[in-house]
């Protein structure tokens, strides 16, 4: 922060990389819209910096991770909110660039994780993880943190994220938080604000058809997706399932029983608003 406890906003690359560094950066990397989820990252993000140390949040709505059709366009963008949000959680630095500052017109490098990346988020958004890793690895030599801190809610995601930051040698120490829910379970997503009265009412069953899966006592997982997507079904008739599958939490590949690391992740429907949540389930 400068003298008077702002935080310092800056929008393009060359004076983000001119300002001066704290002994330990750590970046959290966001797409704005910031609420009480991001508020634990920030928090986390501070912890792990220590007194000496700084949190760097950057927004930036990413073109290349939304596909033909969805809804990049009317994605929110609060700036002066958000400013208000990062200058209130303690953030020393934000970034937020356009479009243009980012990419070239005449682009033509991207970053493509293909094993964690084919299936899921991936198989359902083509090219989705090809925008996200892109941009987060021209956010890491943009900014150059030692840490940077994701949320477990995407969990794909940050699967992906950790396996790029091996294969290509990052020197970067990537920080998973646990997922931040409402009162009644929903997950917290920006994309919340895009569901209707009736619609946000019935979204919480995304949690309750996880809950229920993780405690329902059973091994084989055909049961337990199909009670799983019962509990969906029965609960909320505005809601249409894109997907729901339990993996393993390390290759992300289907297994046919519950053991050790997994997961059960689903992406469903509410009109055009896409909500994604997951749970361990041992």
């Amino acid at each position: 922060m400068d003298k008077a406890g702002r935080v310092k906003i800056v929008t393009t690359i060359a004076d983000v990389q001119a300002q001066p560094r704290a002994k330990r950066r750590v970046l959290v990397a966001t797409m704005g819209a910031l609420h009480k989820a991001h508020g634990e990252l920030i928090r986390v993000a501070r912890e792990a910096a220590g007194k000496d140390g700084e949190v760097a949040v950057s927004i930036f709505v990413n073109p290349l991770q939304f596909e033909p059709g969805s809804d990049y366009k009317r994605y929110p963008r609060p700036e002066k909110a958000d400013e208000e949000f990062c200058g209130n959680a303690g953030v020393d630095l934000l970034f937020r660039p356009s479009a243009d500052e980012v990419y070239r017109t005449d682009r033509s490098t991207f970053v493509e994780e293909s094993f964690l990346s084919s299936t899921l988020e991936g198989k359902s958004r083509p090219g989705h993880f090809r925008g996200v890793c892109t941009v987060v690895a021209k956010l890491f030599n943009i900014l150059a943190p030692d840490a940077a801190v994701f949320g477990e809610k995407d969990f794909q995601q940050l699967a992906v994220i950790r396996r790029m930051v091996r294969d290509l040698n990052f020197n970067i120490e990537i920080i998973a938080v646990p997922t931040v829910r409402e009162e009644d379970g929903l997950a917290c997503s920006s994309r919340n604000q895009y569901l209707n009265s009736e619609e946000r009412k019935q979204a919480p069953v995304l949690h309750k058809a996880l809950q229920a899966a993780a405690t329902g006592g059973n091994k084989f997982v055909r049961e337990i997706v199909a009670l799983a997507r019962e509990e969906v079904i029965n609960e909320a008739l505005l809601a249409r399932i894109d997907y729901l599958d339990i993996v393993d939490a390390e290759t992300l590949k289907p297994v046919e029983t519950v053991g050790p690391n997994t997961v059960l992740l689903v992406a469903v429907f509410f009109s055009k608003t896409r909500l994604i949540d997951n749970m361990r389930l041992a």
